[in-house]
């Protein structure tokens, strides 16, 4: 083959690792690869929403994102970590032969805790959490997140007594430290261990060389282990473990558990079925525990007391939920109304050479006055890629959009041709466009298109970060709020009114709720 195969992988340690394991393999086979190490979803070039892509993983969406653009041949991602649903149009192509699955305990000083009933474990992870719990019930667990070397650092510099830690994990890259204890008792999260490959569906030659790596065994075990995760998940974060593994005798064997989240309660189904009988297996051991008491346990899952929990001033819908990653309980609420103005039939017959708009507010607002078949416009302008879209749906081409008012404005001063422009907006809008344009000459001639209500409400102090999609937004939330920790903002010009109030701010990559969502899963991941 006279093709480079790319391999995209995150450029964590661990990663890299699994990667150049691919591309040795690979090369052995006398393939030419490159690796692309990817780090942020970038400037999403896709004619559909993520959400409709199902793309969701959130240490694997950004490979997603490059496979579907284009940028890279392949993936390689620790399978535990993958959806048990794939986007649309990228397909498994190869699962590598397993490594060791178990979890094993990574302790300091001596094992004596284990028999004391003030032991201090750390995990982020929600089924070591549980199981652990169950096994030591006056144990306290404490969340630990990031990459294996910063949780292994931060368990030196703790008064922990251990960590616990996917062995594959530490052995890949050479880390297991000196003091530590297989866990076999604990049943390991579903695909642990295994390496997956993911390739475009319709690459036919990329997925026949992939499949040269396939190990069969693991392929079979670790389908059965993500068909009993799929059958359990109900759309919620819950504590959940399996393994299969085929026996000497050609049987293969599922074991499967699902645990409240402290420990209490755990169910488990054993099942056994000869090779080539085997295939339902994942399913029949998760219906198993539906029916005897999973069910009810899911739905009590679905209202716990998670780790983290983060507050949206915009009203999530039930597909943006879904986005969240485990462990982030999520509330949400409109903190602005938005009612249209009437605007005057003699604006919006002119012929109007150069229109702006700033928000998708603006653009529906205008859109109750009139019909898109009634409008002159010659050039629009906008903000955001949403309005962007809805612009282009409703009314015709956008000529250009900027990821702010600010970038829009000094595009304008430099770009625009003529020097005048109409401007719809809300009531509430900042005057950064207007006085940067002004400034340099331009005529602006302001259409206030809709009002903007405040409507805010008091949020509990335990919230540990807000979401916001607007200057208005934060002028809402502080009526009845002090600042909590963190703000998620979903642009720039959001973010500089959030700095005036929040010791912290984070800023979305692109001015979108979804990659406002992924802002939260990627600052919950660390």
């Amino acid at each position: 083959m006279s093709r480079t195969i790319r391999i995209g992988t995150r450029d964590s340690e661990l990663a890299l690792w699994q990667a150049t394991t691919v591309k040795d393999q690979l090369e052995a086979l006398g393939h030419t690869i490159k690796l692309v190490p990817v780090k942020s979803t970038g400037d999403l070039v896709l004619d559909k929403p993520l959400y409709e892509l199902g793309i969701t993983g959130i240490f694997t969406k950004t490979l997603d994102v490059a496979m579907l653009n284009g940028e890279i041949d392949i993936a390689v991602h620790s399978m535990k970590d993958v959806p048990t649903m794939l986007p649309k149009g990228i397909v498994q192509a190869a699962v590598l032969k397993r490594a060791n699955y178990m979890d094993i305990l990574a302790f300091k000083n001596n094992e004596e805790f284990l028999g004391s009933p003030d032991g201090i474990i750390a995990t982020g992870s929600l089924r070591r959490k549980a199981q652990w719990l169950n096994q030591y019930p006056t144990h306290t667990v404490v969340d630990l997140r990031g990459n294996v070397n910063s949780r292994l650092e931060k368990l030196n510099k703790n008064d922990w007594n251990g960590a616990i830690f996917a062995a594959a994990g530490l052995e890949r890259i050479g880390l297991e430290p000196e003091n530590t204890i297989g866990l076999t008792w604990m049943v390991p999260a579903p695909a642990q261990g295994a390496i997956m490959v993911v390739a475009m569906e319709n690459d036919l030659e990329i997925r026949e060389i992939c499949a040269e790596l396939n190990h069969r065994e693991t392929e079979i075990c670790t389908k059965l282990e993500r068909d009993f995760l799929r059958e359990l998940e109900g759309g919620c974060s819950a504590p959940i473990g399996a393994l299969a593994y085929i026996d000497k005798e050609e049987k293969v064997n599922l074991k499967g558990v699902l645990l409240t989240i402290d420990g209490s309660q755990k169910l488990e189904a054993a099942l056994t079925a000869p090779l080539g009988k085997h295939e339902n297996l994942g399913i029949d051991a998760a219906k198993s525990i539906l029916s005897r008491g999973g069910r009810r346990l899911m739905n009590e899952l679905q209202g716990a007391d998670l780790k983290t929990n983060v507050f949206s001033t915009k009203k999530f819908t039930e597909a943006q939920l879904q986005k969240f990653s485990s462990g982030i309980r999520v509330d949400s609420e409109d903190f602005i109304k938005i009612s249209p103005n009437r605007i005057s039939p003699i604006i919006l017959k002119k012929s109007l050479g150069n229109i702006v708009f700033t928000s998708k507010n603006a653009v529906e607002s205008l859109l109750t006055n009139c019909s898109p078949a009634e409008l002159q416009f010659k050039n629009i302008y906008c903000v955001g890629r949403k309005t962007k879209r809805l612009i282009q749906k409703k009314i015709g081409p956008v000529a250009h959009v900027e990821n702010s008012a600010t970038d829009l404005a000094n595009y304008l001063v430099e770009y625009m041709d003529g020097t005048q422009v109409t401007y719809f907006h809300g009531n509430l809008s900042l005057e950064d466009l207007p006085t940067i344009l002004e400034g340099n000459n331009i005529n602006v001639n302001k259409v206030e298109a809709y009002k903007t209500k405040l409507s805010g409400k008091a949020i509990p102090e335990s919230v540990e970060g807000i979401l916001f999609y607007s200057p208005s937004t934060i002028e809402s939330y502080l009526l009845k709020n002090k600042p909590h920790q963190v703000a998620y903002c979903i642009g720039e010009t959001t973010a500089t009114e959030a700095r005036k109030h929040f010791k912290e701010v984070k800023v979305a990559n692109i001015p979108d709720v979804e990659s406002v969502i992924e802002l939260v899963n990627s600052n919950y991941s660390q």
